[in-house]
């Protein structure tokens, strides 16, 4: 059972259709009781970093999701924001994040890519694969996403990328450590490889 955590942002209804025409069981998780049957999360993200954490810790299932990411090792995927909230900390805010994986939040602009003012990182975009990953299993060599974001999670262990994508300078835009997954991308806008990868997540363990 995969849980999409609704704690008031990302396109929930999207992430919701995709999985039920690939007939994958899925709940769209308000509250902590909604968990008691998830193997997956989804946490999907839009907006600022400190408002989608401000959101996550007063929906009262942070600490039903640190348990099951943390102790059970139940694997996580997130998605833009909930992608960055992975992470220690943000430049784009004060508050800390869930620490799932060892990284912080920087700005595109301030970070010693060469954007100018092409901000927000906005449309299609190919990837370079580092390194093979579950998620990406499928898709051909250099897959497009959809990208819209003016930050970027930057490792603190380079072994956590598997994905870059070029704009102004790589950055990562893949990364894994152990069960905890992040995109930067939207894969419920990007076609049939966003809903490859979101069948790759729901497959995860299953062979």
């Amino acid at each position: 059972m995969i849980a999409i955590i609704d704690y008031g942002l990302g396109n929930i209804r999207a992430f919701a259709n995709i999985l039920k025409n690939l007939k994958a069981p899925h709940i769209v998780a308000r509250r902590k009781q909604d968990l008691s049957e998830a193997t997956k999360i989804i946490l999907p993200g839009v907006g600022a970093f400190d408002h989608a954490m401000e959101r996550l810790n007063a929906s009262g299932m942070r600490e039903t999701l640190d348990d099951l990411v943390l102790r059970h090792k139940k694997p996580v995927l997130g998605i833009c924001v909930g992608m960055q909230i992975l992470g220690r900390s943000s430049a784009e805010g004060k508050l800390p994040g869930l620490g799932w994986i060892d990284g912080d939040v920087r700005s595109l602009r301030d970070d010693g890519l060469h954007l100018k003012d092409l901000l927000p990182h906005m449309g299609w975009n190919q990837i370079r694969v580092d390194q093979d990953s579950e998620l990406l299993e499928g898709l051909k060599e250099a897959p497009e996403f959809y990208f819209l974001h003016s930050y970027y999670f930057k490792c603190n262990i380079p072994a956590d990328i598997f994905a870059e994508v070029d704009y102004g300078g790589y950055f990562p835009c893949v990364v894994q450590a152990g069960n905890v997954y992040g995109v930067q991308f939207h894969p419920e806008k990007s076609h049939h490889n966003g809903v490859r990868l979101l069948k790759n997540f729901w497959e995860l363990g299953s062979c």
